[in-house]
């Protein structure tokens, strides 16, 4: 779905991502883990046009889409989160929901405007998908910090997005909540045909999550392979897993 061919992206001096090869495959699950600086949120930037690479090729189901911008790749169906939440904080749930909705203009006069009946019922069974239907009428900035992570997750569905970047989904959230965010991660995937490509510190989330894991360090990719593979990859440890995992503990 999503094919990364010797991807460079440099900032003046600073190389970003330097040869950068990924493949995400269509309607799986795929893992980007590394230590901090290592490129991730520059590859995802890249992807879904907010700034462009300086050279190589970035092409989403055989088009390339390197030199598109966020709303053009958003309207093939490329869309992503990020590491904090952006929702409407002074907004309920459901107009937060509506307001999402691709081609709009996020302004607080949209919520004055009629929207069709689909629409409204979409936003109210992803509202429910995300165990979020009780909390439909409430503000959604005295959400919890994992409940408005569950919104912002359920409005990139809004938009019936092919693929979807998730910048830390499980950063900051309580650990209760967690298990019920895989859930919902995995079921996406299975129920709406959502591609997910996904950044990921804690590191048996994205282990249990992901069909396949790409580790990158200093920009470049160290290491591609099964969950399983990669957690008994010497260089990844070395580089990286060694500072997630306590000694002695089963990987």
């Amino acid at each position: 779905m999503i094919e990364c061919r010797g991807v460079f992206k440099a900032f003046g001096g600073v190389v970003a991502n330097n040869d950068i090869s990924v493949d995400v495959p269509e309607g799986r699950i795929t893992g980007l883990i590394g230590p901090n600086g290592s490129g991730k949120t520059t590859l995802f930037k890249s992807i879904v046009g907010h700034h462009r690479i300086v050279s190589g090729s970035i092409r989403f189901a055989g088009r390339d889409i390197s030199k598109l911008r966020v709303q053009q790749t958003a309207r093939l169906g490329v869309l992503r989160t990020f590491q904090k939440t952006r929702i409407y904080g002074r907004m309920n749930c459901i107009d937060n929901m509506l307001i999402s909705v691709r081609h709009r203009k996020a302004t607080v006069a949209d919520m004055f405007r009629s929207y069709p009946a689909v629409v409204t019922e979409r936003a109210e069974k992803l509202l429910e998908f995300t165990d979020l239907s009780s909390q439909r009428k409430l503000i959604a900035g005295d959400l919890s910090f994992g409940q408005q992570k569950l919104l912002e997750f359920a409005m990139a569905l809004m938009n019936e997005p092919r693929v979807l970047l998730l910048d830390e989904p499980t950063a900051g959230i309580n650990p209760t909540l967690i298990n019920g965010l895989i859930d919902r991660l995995k079921r996406a995937a299975s129920v709406f045909g959502v591609t997910l490509f996904i950044i990921e510190h804690n590191m048996p989330v994205i282990m249990n999550l992901a069909d396949n894991v790409y580790c990158l360090a200093s920009g470049r990719v160290l290491a591609h392979g099964t969950p399983q593979e990669i957690q008994n990859d010497e260089r990844v440890i070395k580089a990286y897993l060694g500072g997630h995992y306590a000694v002695g503990e089963n990987r």
